[in-house]
C-alpha cells in the first residue's frame, strides 16, 4: 500500500491531536472527518484543509474512500461507531478506553480478529521511552521475578485551571458525568495507569480490590445538564498472574501534578522507577551491587515511534500491532471488576 488514507471519526478537541500526528507522517493522508455536530465538523475540516465531511459513520462508509479510521468519539460511542467500520474491513485506531463495558470491548476485539484488520487502542503512554525500556528490561530478566509495585496517575485539573475552566467547558464536564458516558477517573486515566503498570511488569492482573470516591464539586452536584456523579479518585489493590501484588491509585485532585505517571517495580534482583512527569520520561534502576546501598541510577531510554506511526506501519506491513483491541478488553475487564468491587465495599474479586 503506497498511501494510507485516514478518516477521523469524532472531531472534538482531541481529534486535532490525532490529525496533527497523522499529517506529520510520510505516506499517510487525512481524507475527511465524521461528526454529527455540523458546526464542529466544519471547523475541523477547515482547520485541516479537508473536503469530505460526514454526519455519520454510515454516510462515510457509503463513500468508502478511506483505508483506516482514527476513532476519537466519546467513550460510550466507541462501540457503536467501531463495529460497522470493522465489518466494512477498515483498520481502526480507537481512543481509550476501548468501550464502557467488558462485554462491548470483547465484542469489538472478536470482530476485529475475525475481520483480520489492524486494530489498536491509543494508550498514549506506550509512546513513553521509559515505559518501553522498562518492559524490555523486565522481559530480559534484569530485575528477576516481579514481586511488588506501586503506581499512580496524578492530575490536578479539579483544583486549578490546568487546561481551562472545567466548570464552564463541555470537554471537561462530560468527563464528570456518568449520564454522558464517563467512567470517571477510573475509566479516563485509570486505564492508562493499569496498562502502564502491567505492561512494564509483563504480567496480567488476576485479582482486584478497589474503592472509588466522588467529591461534591457544585451545588446539588449539577452544572447545567451535567450531573457530576462520576468518580474523581480511586485506590486499588491488584494481584498479578505470578502472585505479585501492588497498589494503583489515581486522582484529579492531586494538587501540584498537572499530568504525572509514576511506577516503582520491585523484583528479586532489582527495581525500576518509571516516570512521566512534566512531559519528561525518565527511568532509574537499582541493580547488581547497587542493591546493597539502595543506589538508583538513570537508564538511557531510546526514542520510540508514536502509536500513530506504528498503526500506519502495521497497515502497510499487514502485521499485528500492540496494544490491540484484545488488550483493551483485558483492561476493561479490570475496570468493570473494580466497579463491582467498590459496590461490594472493596471486596477482592477474581478476574
Amino acid at each position: 500500500m503506497s498511501e494510507v488514507r485516514v478518516l477521523i471519526v469524532g472531531t472534538g478537541g482531541m481529534a486535532n491531536a490525532h490529525a496533527n500526528a497523522f499529517e506529520e507522517l510520510h505516506g499517510v493522508r487525512l481524507v475527511g472527518g465524521v461528526d454529527l455536530n455540523p458546526g464542529r465538523r466544519l471547523e475541523f475540516l477547515a482547520k485541516h484543509r479537508l473536503q469530505m465531511g460526514f454526519g455519520s459513520v454510515a454516510e462515510a462508509l457509503e463513500w468508502g474512500e478511506f483505508d483506516a479510521v482514527s476513532n476519537v468519539t466519546p467513550d460510550a460511542v466507541h462501540h457503536p461507531t467501531t463495529l460497522p467500520l470493522l465489518g466494512a474491513g477498515k483498520h481502526v485506531l480507537c481512543e481509550k478506553p476501548l468501550a464502557t463495558s467488558y462485554h462491548d470491548a470483547r465484542q469489538m476485539a472478536v470482530a476485529a480478529d475475525r475481520r483480520g484488520v489492524i486494530n489498536m487502542v491509543n494508550l498514549t503512554y506506550r509512546n513513553v521511552p521509559a515505559l518501553i525500556q522498562a518492559h524490555a528490561m523486565v522481559q530480559a530478566g534484569e530485575i528477576g521475578e516481579v514481586r511488588h509495585f506501586e503506581a499512580a496517575y496524578l492530575q490536578s485539573w479539579l483544583t486549578q485551571p490546568a487546561w481551562g475552566e472545567w466548570r464552564e467547558e463541555q470537554k471537561w464536564l462530560w468527563r464528570l458525568s456518568s449520564k454522558h458516558g464517563s467512567l470517571g477517573v477510573l475509566g479516563d486515566v485509570g486505564v492508562h495507569i493499569l496498562d502502564y503498570a502491567t505492561y512494564a511488569a509483563g504480567l496480567e492482573p488476576t485479582n482486584v480490590s478497589c474503592r472509588l470516591t466522588t467529591f461534591d464539586k457544585a451545588p446539588g452536584g449539577q452544572i447545567g445538564e451535567y450531573t457530576l456523579d462520576a468518580n474523581d479518585s480511586f485506590a486499588m489493590h491488584l494481584q498479578l498472574e505470578n502472585g505479585a501484588t501492588g497498589v494503583v491509585h489515581a486522582s484529579r485532585f492531586a494538587t501540584g501534578h498537572i499530568n504525572d505517571l509514576k511506577l516503582r517495580l520491585y523484583g528479586t534482583k532489582g527495581g525500576l522507577d518509571v516516570r512521566y512527569e512534566n512531559k519528561v520520561s525518565t527511568l532509574k534502576a537499582c541493580l547488581g551491587e547497587d542493591i546493597l546501598t539502595g543506589t538508583w541510577r538513570e537508564v538511557h531510554t531510546p526514542d520510540v515511534p508514536t502509536n500513530y506511526a506504528r498503526f500506519a506501519a502495521a497497515i502497510r506491513a499487514q502485521e499485528k500491532v500492540l496494544p490491540d483491541f484484545a488488550r483493551g478488553a483485558v483492561l476493561q475487564k479490570v475496570i468493570d471488576t473494580a466497579v463491582e468491587s467498590d459496590a461490594q465495599g472493596g471486596l477482592g474479586l477474581t478476574l
